[in-house]
């Protein structure tokens, strides 16, 4: 009885067991069917790649799309490098010619604050020049009283105060910068003298001054006042009797 039992349960353990080949096999061949309808789809096909392993298509990307856009043949690349050099070219000179226009800009700006200054220092030069041109009124009139001093030992106190108040006077234009136009002894110069007599003498060259009838004036290099003078005129004293006695014998 036990021997049959055995038995039984060592032929139920021997008995084979169902697998899934069959299943298996079917699921591979329905895959390769898959992938062979995926590959089938060109892989240029515009706007998508190629299908993946459920045959789903993958639009290309924008970076793709750009790079199978470019043309990279040899004319079009030599064409943008002669343009390139073309810009550079320009930019170079356009780069020089602001250079240019830049360091003549800046040339006038100096010539403009050189100018501005001198005038400005001229302008403060003869800002006062009218006050000054009332002042040699003044000196004038000390000349005149310095001329005409009394000889007299008693008024000798007078005279030295005169002088004193004449020197101060001086030194007062001086440091204004007035200065006084050499005259008497020099050739006549209209610049800064004013013939007022052309006396006949043949004591000096012709043309020089002679006398000077009014001082005359400088501030800084430029005539203040110019100076009242005679110049000598060589006209021969002869030459004029020689013409009255020919008038004079024409009338007998």
């Amino acid at each position: 009885m036990n021997d049959r039992l055995n038995g039984a349960d060592t032929g139920a353990h021997d008995e084979p067991e169902p697998t899934d080949e069959p299943e298996a096999q079917g699921t591979d061949a329905a895959e390769a069917e898959e992938t062979g309808a995926g590959s089938a789809n060109p892989a240029g096909t515009s706007g998508s790649t190629g299908g993946g392993r459920f045959g789903i298509r993958r639009s290309r990307t924008r970076a793709e799309e750009r790079i199978a856009e470019l043309d990279t043949s040899p004319l079009k690349l030599s064409a943008e490098l002669d343009a390139m050099r073309a810009r550079a070219e320009a930019a170079e000179t356009e780069l020089a010619e602001t250079k240019v226009a830049w360091q003549r800009t800046a040339a006038d700006f100096q010539n403009y604050r050189r100018r501005t200054e001198q005038e400005r220092e001229q302008f403060a030069a003869f800002a006062s020049e009218g006050l000054l041109r009332k002042a040699l009124a003044i000196a004038d009139d000390f000349d005149r009283a310095i001329a005409h001093a009394p000889s007299d030992p008693a008024a000798a106190a007078w005279v030295e105060g005169v002088t004193a108040i004449d020197r101060k006077v001086r030194l007062l234009l001086e440091s204004e910068g007035v200065t006084v136009i050499e005259a008497l002894g020099h050739p006549f110069d209209p610049r800064r003298h004013e013939a007022i007599i052309h006396e006949p003498t043949t004591e000096f060259p012709d043309g020089t001054v002679v006398k000077e009838l009014q001082k005359g004036y400088e501030l800084n290099g430029r005539v203040l006042r110019p100076a009242l003078v005679a110049v000598a005129d060589n006209a021969s004293p002869m030459t004029i009797s020689d013409d009255a006695t020919a008038a004079s014998q024409s009338e007998d």
